[in-house]
């Protein structure tokens, strides 16, 4: 550890505290998650369902898209309703209808303020008091209550099944015709619909809360924030102002200034000899501009469906491209470019810390890795399109066509071969790692790179914790531990230690000011990232000490987002301390802007939604968007877009980015983002908050709400920072592009022919950040 002990053993005491924390809990979560009960019976003891037609509604439920059609507990799409909210508010207006008739004779709405009064207090007894039995595992349910669900699950079967009287809302809602063709299995997704509203509704043995910590939003049973709710939401909110005044009194006396090293005349990574395995990555650049042109081709189509729900422009394409298919393939074709992006970076990285040669078969390796991507991407997106359509067989669907889970909704045979490529990439990546290891220098860096490195390809692994039938509390621990835990804290390391590497090889920073960096910056984001996993989980039948732990700790991710701010500065400083840097201008530029979306999108568009009296309200709504789209392609979209540049650069030695191209890339990109987000996605949100803390989560997304000519209209209005950001987009896929196959049509005159003499002259310290420049 030498002179960086105590940065490492912070490390170490922060990861095992951390995960010890997400441990314990998750105990918790397994431990008090709701109960689906053996059978839910009438008072007469006559069986209405069973935890196996719950379940088996819930693989029905999975198998139209789940997660992409509507949301359950808030977790999913955002254009037809929350099944859970409807469900609940349907099922209690029938209730006090079919009491108001029973009572006095007539409608509810026809009855006097009094009346009304005393049927809201039967009401919320009804449904908050608990008649679940341990022993026997029984639910027992009032005929009035019966017959309420009856009328919801009539409503439900027509409104799936293609009734024509809900053609119009069908449309509104973005689904197709006949969404679930089967009336059996419509008739069990009903029971697991009802299930998850029954367990927001009844208060759990002890009588604090619902088992959803009376999540949703819904005034007529008193489904309001809890104490514990506003006071964890207070506490999180003193801590982050706690954790902001830390980092600036720590920043301004702790810091130690670097003494920058002498840029070299020559660009130390240019001089390697390029090895097969690095000439390989050409394709792998290729793939990840194609996907990303499908994904934001795809994000227009689905953003289309919320204006047109069945239709593009008039044409007829809702029957074999739904919305919950198309929003598959979006997010799906994002995840799979950002990663093979990050592979790449990875793979370029590995022969120049193996002293610029390949281990035997290294081309090979990457070669195949390439093709089972390919399989990869085709097989979920075939099987996600055979699922959405009803085609494939029920018992297969899971396997290969859809989860239903939202970031996870690949086949279960398509997420094995995924996690197959990556710990086969991370096999690629130890060949050239481990042989560094035997050099004598400093290899600190190295160590935490490599860390980074073995978290990518294990984690991943989280998400075969669950399957088919898992109950959906435990599944959303798991599925956070890949989205959270996987993305947003291991790739995050990856990112700052690659970059490291990479300036530190360029010769701009000194070794020690790069491991030093990195080892703080991983200790401050998996801080407060590992358990703030459980941010995601305020709602999702989980109890006060998981909202506890997810307020508290996801309060101080922002913290280190503060001083990104610094980071971009001393990223776009770097271009002007040699000449031969404008050859990387542009990969720097979306280094700078990763910087400013992680401010932004992740800090403040992260915390906006974080305290847990802020989620309880905009849980699945617009405002969850904005901070996606913020973060997801704000930070983690431009830096694998940086590390296809760089790479790109390297690969093609003489290549020189197209001025007009990039400049139109970088600035089209950021404005219609910009765009995107603040004139359509985050005034709809806000709206939709206003109608979520007056009338509830139900009326949020009603179509009352979201058909309105004010929200109409700001949809519509997406559609211009929508082809702003297009424009960028292939303005920075055709460089790419032409850089792979054209790489002589942007060259200047007088490059010099590089990659082709060794490291020799310019010393130990601009060779390699593995090696140690011992192969002088």
């Amino acid at each position: 550890m030498g002179d960086y002990k105590k940065l490492w053993w912070l490390l170490i005491c922060i990861l095992a505290i951390t995960f010890g924390v997400l441990g314990y809990f998750g105990k918790e979560v397994y431990r008090e998650a709701p109960p689906i009960p053996v059978q839910f019976v009438s008072e007469s003891g006559q069986t209405i369902m069973t935890k196996d037609s719950i379940l088996d509604g819930q693989t029905a439920w999975q198998s139209i898209g789940g997660m992409q059609l509507g949301s359950i507990w808030g977790h999913g799409a955002y254009q037809a309703p929350d099944w859970t909210a409807d469900w609940l508010h349907r099922e209690l207006l029938a209730w006090l209808d079919l009491a108001a008739n029973e009572l006095y004779g007539m409608p509810y709405d026809s009855l006097d303020e009094q009346q009304q009064h005393n049927l809201k207090f039967e009401l919320k007894k009804a449904y908050r008091t608990n008649t679940y039995n341990a022993e026997t595992g029984e639910v027992t349910l009032s005929e009035r209550r019966i017959q309420a669900i009856n009328e919801v699950a009539d409503y439900y079967d027509r409104l799936f099944g293609g009734d024509p009287e809900f053609s119009e809302r069908r449309e509104h809602y973005a689904m197709k015709e006949v969404t679930l063709p089967d009336a059996e299995r419509r008739a069990r997704m009903a029971e697991f619909f009802y299930w998850t509203s029954w367990a927001a509704s009844t208060d759990r043995p002890d009588g604090s809360s619902t088992y959803t910590n009376n999540w949703p939003h819904e005034p007529l049973i008193d489904n309001v924030p809890t104490t514990e709710n506003i006071v964890w939401s207070i506490i999180s909110i003193i801590l982050l102002v706690a954790g902001i005044g830390g980092l600036v009194w720590g920043w301004s006396f702790l810091r130690k200034e670097d003494v920058e090293p002498e840029a070299p005349m020559k660009d130390p990574i240019s001089t390697f000899k390029l090895t097969p395995s690095q000439k390989a990555l050409g394709k792998y650049l290729f793939i990840v501009v194609a996907l990303f042109v499908l994904q934001v081709f795809l994000g227009g189509f689905t953003a289309h469906y919320t204006v047109e729900g069945q239709g593009f422009y008039g044409i007829d394409t809702t029957k074999w491209f739904p919305y919950s298919l198309v929003r598959t393939w979006h997010i799906q074709s994002a995840l799979f470019w950002i990663a093979t992006g990050f592979l790449a970076a990875g793979l370029f990285l590995a022969p120049i810390i193996n002293g610029g040669k390949d281990p035997k078969y290294q081309k090979l390796g990457v070669d195949i890795l390439f093709w089972a991507l390919v399989v990869v991407v085709a097989g979920t997106f075939i099987g996600s399109f055979f699922a959405i359509a009803q085609i494939m067989p029920p018992e297969w669907n899971f396997w290969l066509g859809h989860q239903g889970y939202e970031f996870v909704d690949l086949g279960r045979l398509w997420q094995i071969g995924k996690f197959v490529g990556i710990v086969f990439w991370l096999g690629l990546m130890l060949r050239c790692i481990l042989p560094a290891f035997k050099v004598k220098t400093d290899k600190n860096l190295l160590a935490l790179f490599t860390a980074s490195v073995v978290a990518i390809g294990l984690f991943y692994g989280a998400g075969f914790f669950y399957g088919e039938r898992t109950h959906i509390s435990v599944m959303e621990y798991w599925r956070w531990w890949i989205v959270h835990l996987w993305v947003e804290g291991f790739f995050e390391v990856f990112a700052t230690t690659a970059l490291a590497f990479i300036f530190y090889n360029m010769g701009l920073v000194s070794r020690k000011m790069a491991t030093a960096a990195s080892l703080a910056s991983a200790s401050l984001f998996l801080l407060g990232g590992v358990p703030g996993t459980f941010h995601h989980m305020y709602f999702s039948g989980t109890t006060t000490p998981v909202m506890a732990v997810g307020a508290t700790f996801s309060a101080l991710e922002v913290v280190p987002l503060i001083v990104l701010g610094h980071e971009a500065w001393e990223h776009y400083k770097l271009k002007d301390r040699a000449s031969w840097m404008s050859k990387v201008k542009w990969p720097l530029m979306y280094f700078v802007a990763v910087a400013f979306w992680n401010m932004l999108g992740a800090g403040v568009l992260g915390f906006m939604i974080n305290p847990p009296i802020s989620l309880y309200y905009i849980q699945g709504l617009n405002t969850t968007a904005t901070h996606a789209h913020a973060a997801l392609f704000g930070v983690y979209g431009f830096l694998a877009l940086g590390f296809v540049l760089m790479v790109l650069r390297y690969i093609r030695p003489n290549l020189v980015f197209n001025e007009k191209l990039m400049r139109t890339s970088f600035w089209w990109m950021n404005i219609g983002l910009a765009m995107m987000l603040f004139t359509s996605l985050l005034p709809v949100g806000i709206i939709q908050f206003f109608a979520s803390a007056s009338e509830g989560l139900w009326y949020a997304r009603s179509e009352e709400v979201l058909q309105s000519p004010t929200l109409v209209t700001l949809r519509w209005i997406r559609t211009i920072g929508d082809i702003v950001f297009i424009v960028g987009a292939v303005a920075v896929s055709w460089q790419v592009v032409k850089g792979v196959f054209f790489p002589g049509s942007d060259t200047a005159q007088d490059i010099e022919d590089e990659g082709l003499e060794p490291a020799l002259e310019h010393g130990k310290d601009y060779c390699c950040g593995g090696c140690g420049g011992d192969t002088k």
